[in-house]
């Protein structure tokens, strides 16, 4: 089983200044996107970490099943408002 590689823009102390780079809101410092996580990482709720996510292909775009349409969906969509969303 593979395990799934995280970086700060998957954390919910992430604050997203621009596309390389953003804010961490526990230590107060900006940070690059795509960095290894830091010991106080808390995982945010986006599709590619939800349960009913599946098949992505080469651009993170995949199947929601936990929505009546079973829609394709984009693994990076913030899903913290989402009936569906059930975290891995």
């Amino acid at each position: 089983m593979e395990t799934k590689k995280f970086n700060h823009s998957d954390c919910l102390n992430f604050a997203t200044i621009d596309v390389a780079k953003g804010f961490c809101r526990v230590t107060n410092e900006v940070i690059l996107t795509d960095t290894d996580i830091c010991p106080k990482f808390s995982q945010s709720s986006k599709c590619k970490n939800c349960a009913h996510f599946s098949n992505p292909n080469e651009d993170n775009i995949g199947t929601c099943s936990g929505l009546e349409d079973r829609s394709w969906t984009y693994g990076d969509l913030n899903a913290i408002t989402c009936n569906g969303y059930e975290k891995i």
